[in-house]
């Protein structure tokens, strides 16, 4: 008797405590989150992890994408990671870590990992 009470309730407590998996490519992001507005002003460190909605991707390789926050929206460089987000759909909330760098007269991220 015991028994039968005994195991749905360790199935239940198994089952609902169960988180959804994440998906993380590269290194996963870890650390405070910063704006991209901040990250565009240069107050943060060189190392940052911020988090978004991928509005636009690169339509050949996905060595590239464009994250937008409530404060603006940055280009996301993963080729030296070495990892691509074409199996990512567009408009999907990530979490991005990477580091600060220029390119051109453009603030980017260069990537070094994502969850989402």
């Amino acid at each position: 008797m015991r028994i039968t009470l005994l195991l749905p309730l360790c199935l239940f407590l198994v089952t609902g405590c169960h988180h959804a998996p994440r998906n993380v490519l590269g290194k996963p992001p870890r650390g405070p989150q910063y704006s991209i507005l901040s990250i565009k002003a240069g107050t943060t460190p060189p190392q940052v992890c911020l988090r978004g909605v991928m509005i636009e991707k690169c339509p050949v390789a996905g060595c590239w994408f464009r994250l937008r926050d409530s404060t603006g929206v940055i280009k996301v460089d993963t080729k030296a990671a070495g990892f691509v987000v074409v199996n990512v759909p567009v408009q999907q909330t990530l979490t991005v870590a990477g580091k600060v760098a220029l390119d051109g007269d453009d603030v980017v991220i260069q990537a070094s990992g994502i969850r989402y």
